[in-house]
């Protein structure tokens, strides 16, 4: 069992909360009746729709303030599900919409509203008390919290697909749990059926140990959905998991399970990690990744790493979105059994801290490092897309 200092230091690092207490496995909320939406175009107070303006920090020059205008509807849907940052006090969350909810869906997924319209049902996920206190659950037991956060990103997704216009491509976008729930949604629901899996557009699945067939692009985890290597390939799988260091040999990231786990999925020594670099796609350059903090309500993970590294003014911004002058060079890396996004800091910028440990790498960063670059490659997708099917 991790001790306090572990989930106190990730509740505060991803929210900005105080630790709460939590109660044992068999106190869950029951299923919900129908799908609860976090975002979705018209909804009232939606935190996936939010101002493009943000301030570009360059060291020893003005800052620049950047806003596109509001974009007509791009003709493209993205359906997010978001990583692991429930606090309520049992093992599986109920689907209250709660302010770490709108927060991390502010910081990770309003920026994409600039090339699609955001869907992201409420799930009841596994909590961060019980990521934290995993170890005093058994195999089964941690099958089953899984098994309901999946039923429920299950059935928002059936209501998406039956509502949805088949005209319209889909961006799937998860981090950490939510790249969990999304590998085997795709797995079950989308890899198998060419008239759904004909509709994605892409699939980002970041810090979530996607799993491909050793030296390949495909097989593992899905049969059809390949890699994407280039910006213009559509119908593919963007996937890393950031680190700036090799991970260590037990790591919960960067290194495929060697054993079944409870959630079924590939393992042995078939089979690696999947990498894309999104700065550099087909020639995995080591080149500088596009980072986009946001800024204001709720600073995300990456600027509370470089406010504590270096004071909170390199990310006091007046606009919601930063560029800060701050920057990393990355490149995929598959070494000694270990497959990483690794990130290099730039002259003028901060080692990033592991949090909570080395096990985890910088995957609080996952999203956030090269954010820029994941818009722009899905606005490149959009633009193939289209030039394929007139």
């Amino acid at each position: 069992m991790r001790d306090s200092r572990w989930w106190r230091a990730v509740a505060a690092v991803v929210c900005g909360i105080g630790v709460i207490p939590w109660v044992p496995v068999g106190a869950g909320a029951a299923p919900d009746e129908g799908v609860v939406w976090l975002c979705r175009p018209g909804l009232t107070d939606d935190p996936c729709a939010a101002s493009t303006a943000t301030t570009v920090r360059r060291a020893g020059q003005p800052d620049l303030r950047e806003e596109a205008p509001a974009p007509a509807d791009p003709g493209v849907d993205c359906f997010y599900v978001y990583p692991t940052v429930s606090l309520q006090s049992t093992p599986n969350a109920d689907t209250t919409v709660t302010p770490e909810l709108r927060t991390v869906a502010a910081q990770q997924a309003a920026r994409f509203s600039q090339v699609c319209e955001v869907y992201a049902p409420v799930y009841r996920q596994r909590t961060l008390g019980a990521l934290a206190d995993e170890d005093d659950y058994t195999a089964e037991q941690r099958a089953e919290l899984s098994r309901i956060a999946y039923t429920d990103v299950r059935r928002a997704w059936q209501q998406f697909l039956a509502e949805h216009d088949p005209s319209r491509p889909v961006v799937l976008i998860g981090h950490s749990q939510g790249t969990r729930m999304l590998r085997q949604l795709i797995r079950e629901e989308i890899d198998p059926r060419p008239e759904i899996r004909d509709r994605i557009l892409s699939a980002i699945l970041l810090g979530g140990n996607t799993v491909v067939r050793k030296n390949s692009d495909v097989g593992g985890d899905f049969q059809h959905l390949s890699l994407c290597r280039s910006e213009a390939q559509t119908g593919c799988v963007l996937a890393w998991q950031t680190f700036d260091e090799i991970p260590p040999p037990d790591s919960r990231f960067g290194r495929n399970p060697v054993t079944p786990e409870a959630t079924p999925q590939p393992y042995g020594p078939d089979y690696e990690l999947a990498c894309t670099n999104p700065a550099s796609l087909e020639l995995n350059e080591s080149r500088t990744a596009a980072t986009i903090l946001r800024a204001q309500p709720v600073p995300s993970p990456m600027g509370v790493e470089l406010a504590l590294a270096l004071g909170p003014g390199a990310i006091a911004a007046p606009t919601p979105w930063l560029v800060p002058a701050q920057t990393y060079r990355v490149r995929c890396i598959h070494q000694d059994g270990a497959t990483a996004l690794m990130a290099t800091a730039e002259p003028g910028s901060p080692n990033l801290p592991a949090v909570p440990d080395a096990d985890w790498g910088l995957h609080l960063a996952d999203v956030e490092m090269a954010l820029g670059d994941l818009v722009r490659i899905v606005a490149a997708q959009t633009v193939a897309y289209r030039a394929a099917n007139p």
